[in-house]
């Protein structure tokens, strides 16, 4: 990459195939994919078998634009701090490969597409709580909250848990206490699975005075935290047990896979304790594979119930 690229100098041409991959990155693919990763299980279990897979498709594809739109604004917002963290500094605003009138037209525009394809081809609720997660996602968590309190991922980890509600109204049209109980695992388990990835990169935070917890507090508060909130999303996950009346396979994951994840939060908080060179992102990738392996029970426990 050449030096004008990098500092976004005017008049850089970019390429179709790069433009293309800018837009793409500006919507934050991975956090995209773990998204979509709640949504359909959720219908199917909603269904208790498999839904229309055209009603799959376009909460799917209504999910991902809606995801995308959030991601988009919030890169726009904080492009002042994306080029000063190392964490950030290939992100299309900070190279120069989209300017910031291209990323927020594309903010706006796949936002509204997702309340439109939600709204027209699925239903008008799970329309609303799109636009409910974009707006919490951008004005409560973005503006508001990120740079003021080290609770931040704690309350802004709510628009992450919204694609529940949007696969459970989906199928149903309605909202009851199952698809609370599944955003509950996911608001629970939003601050141990990003306060890990805050203490690897706290310098980046520090040094644009982001007061993630990892910055505020000690490294063995935040150890704590991450297992005090790795609790009470296996609780929780549990708790989905008698509420949804899931079966066997179900029961099982969520036990062998909440035992997994609880195992490597004791063993970071452990070594926070013991003051040993602490590997943060264990927990980060293991709360990943945890989430991971529950939602595909989810998926598998109201088709193959013994």
């Amino acid at each position: 990459m050449d030096v004008a690229l990098q500092t976004g100098h005017a008049g850089e041409h970019i390429g179709f195939v790069r433009k293309s991959k800018a837009y793409v990155a500006l919507t934050k693919p991975r956090v995209i994919e773990l998204l979509l990763v709640t949504t359909a299980p959720v219908m199917i279990l909603a269904q208790n078998g498999i839904p229309n897979l055209w009603l799959v498709l376009w909460t799917l594809v209504g999910g991902a634009l809606s995801a995308g739109s959030a991601g988009a604004f919030n890169c726009y917002i904080d492009r002042d701090i994306d080029r000063v963290m190392k964490r950030t500094s290939r992100r299309p605003l900070v190279t120069g490969e989209l300017t910031d009138r291209e990323a927020i037209a594309f903010a706006w525009i796949i936002g509204a597409a997702s309340i439109l394809i939600l709204g027209f081809l699925v239903n008008w609720l799970s329309a609303m709580l799109s636009l409910a997660a974009i707006l919490f996602y951008v004005l409560v968590y973005t503006l508001v909250l990120k740079r003021r309190t080290p609770q931040n991922i704690v309350w802004g980890g709510a628009a992450g848990c919204m694609p529940v509600l949007i696969g459970w109204s989906a199928v149903t049209g309605s909202l009851d206490w199952t698809p609370v109980i599944l955003f509950g695992i996911v608001f629970l388990w939003t601050p141990p699975h990003y306060w890990p990835l805050s203490m690897r990169f706290r310098a980046d935070y520090a040094s644009v005075n982001v007061p993630m917890l990892a910055v505020v507090r000690g490294r063995t508060v935040v150890g704590l935290q991450v297992v005090l909130y790795a609790w009470a999303t296996v609780a929780c996950s549990l708790l989905l047990i008698p509420v949804a009346n899931m079966g066997i396979i179900y029961s099982v994951v969520a036990v062998l896979a909440g035992v997994y994840f609880l195992f490597e939060a004791h063993r970071l908080y452990s070594m926070t304790i013991r003051h040993d060179v602490i590997k943060p992102m264990r927990v980060f990738h293991s709360s990943i594979s945890y989430l991971t392996l529950l939602f595909i029970a989810v998926a598998i426990d109201p088709l193959l119930r013994f």
